[in-house]
């Protein structure tokens, strides 16, 4: 029986969370930003690759990014399988963290440097850029999230390293946000493009650090709770999609995740066009509620003790769907536009904390369960379904965003942007419904 991890340990671990959160989060939030800016708001981007529609009412960026996420997301079976049945005298996790992590952060850069001045060019590359950047995010994610349940094997702990890697989130996600600012202050000396693309490499080389850290200075072979014993993919994945509460929660996720994309992307778009401010109240936005998010952080860590994730979760998935409706019939309510930004400050603010910290925890007690009813370890194979929905969930997203703006994205014709509101309300209502078939009583955590 491995020793419970210090808090220092945690924390160790924890940086390795801000660091694949900064390295993603330009790909994540700033993609359809950087190929298809909201117009008459100062983006003033060149046509990199070809815009509008091209098949369908679908968009280039959008199916790049689609097809990105999807194609990645057929290599996590096959990631997950291969470090759960890892062993390396630096640890079965840090191993294949450390082969990624260099390609992970190059290649978040590389997705914003165009090399040509053709499109057809660009295109292609970013094609491959995109694809490279979600393999190596795959190959440094999966075992870094398969870590959790090892680590946490106490379920005290589990709660603890869930809401440490939260923080960890939130604080890359403010980090990250710094971008729309600092590349309005640069655009004073530097091409539009260029002051982007100064603070997307000053945010992957920071990223490409953190992650580092874990890989270095995580005892993964003193604190982690590993079972060599692991079955094969097809009977691993047999005995996910027989578990019934798995099912429902993965489900649920996708749909959060759907809505939680619509929001990254479109917060640019909301606080132009909506809200009639500069974008550089989209960093403010995502300060003010992920710093706002730590304060919940601990109420959550508190209120879980006494109503259980269930309940929490599904207060989340609710905040969400009054944020989205709040913002869709916001011209009709006649509350000033400066109040109604600071309340959907503090009501997304919770809705992160909840999804920031309760899906880990519930993913570890699944693994927990199941490792002591059949003594095999599934780790990185339950966190790689979850990243798997996760994805295409996100890839959702990504694909469906930019079509949407295409009914308006312009201050004389917002329409489009209010539709991806409407579009992720709905969105959260699904994830509720969903979720309310999850059981947590059928755990066994003892």
């Amino acid at each position: 029986m491995q020793p419970r991890p210090t808090t220092g340990q945690i924390i160790i671990y924890a940086l390795g969370q801000f660091g694949w959160a900064l390295a993603s989060f330009c790909v994540a939030n700033a993609l359809i930003y950087f190929y298809a800016p909201p117009e008459d708001v100062g983006a003033d981007f060149p046509a990199f690759i070809q815009g509008g529609a091209i098949f369908l009412g679908l968009t280039l960026i959008g199916i790049i990014g689609f097809g990105g996420r999807i194609l990645d997301g057929l290599t996590d079976p096959l990631i997950a399988t291969y470090s759960d049945r890892m062993q390396s005298k630096m640890g079965k996790r840090k191993k294949l963290m450390a082969i990624s992590v260099l390609p992970f952060a190059l290649f978040g850069f590389l997705v914003f440097y165009p090399i040509s001045d053709s499109l057809m060019t660009n295109s292609i590359w970013l094609i491959f850029v995109v694809i490279a950047f979600y393999v190596s995010f795959t190959g440094y994610l999966i075992p870094y999230t398969a870590l959790i349940a090892e680590l946490g094997h106490h379920q005290d702990d589990r709660l603890k390293i869930s809401m440490f890697i939260s923080i960890a989130f939130a604080l890359a996600m403010i980090c990250g946000a710094q971008i729309y600012g600092i590349q309005e202050s640069l655009e004073q000396i530097y091409t539009c493009a260029e002051a982007f693309q100064a603070p997307v490499l000053a945010v992957s080389m920071i990223g490409l650090v953190m992650m580092l850290v874990p890989i270095i200075f995580l005892d993964e072979n003193k604190y982690a709770q590993q079972n060599s014993e692991s079955p094969s993919l097809s009977k691993a994945f047999s005995r996910i999609k027989g578990h019934r509460n798995f099912k429902y929660f993965v489900i649920s996720d996708l749909l959060y995740w759907l809505a939680l994309t619509f929001i990254q992307l479109g917060m640019v778009y909301y606080v132009t066009l909506l809200f009639g401010m500069e974008k550089s109240a989209a960093t403010s936005f995502l300060e003010l509620s992920f710093v706002l998010s730590f304060l919940f952080y601990f109420m959550i860590y508190y209120l879980n003790k006494k109503v259980g994730k269930k309940w929490m979760m599904i207060s989340g998935f609710m905040i969400f769907i009054i944020v989205f409706g709040l913002i869709f019939f916001m011209p009709l309510l006649g509350i000033p536009l400066a109040s109604m930004f600071y309340l959907f400050v503090v009501l997304t603010a919770y809705a992160l904390a909840v999804f920031g910290v309760l899906p880990n925890v519930i993913i570890a007690d699944i693994v927990n369960e199941e490792e002591k009813r059949t003594g095999q370890s599934l780790s990185a194979v339950f966190y790689g379904a979850r990243n798997f929905m996760m994805k295409i969930g996100i890839s959702l997203a990504n694909l469906l965003f930019p079509s949407l703006l295409l009914f308006g994205k312009s201050l004389e014709n917002s329409t489009g942007v209010k539709y991806s509101v409407l579009v992720a309300m709905v969105f959260s209502f699904l994830g509720l419904f969903i979720f309310l078939r999850y059981r947590e009583k059928e755990l066994d955590l003892t």
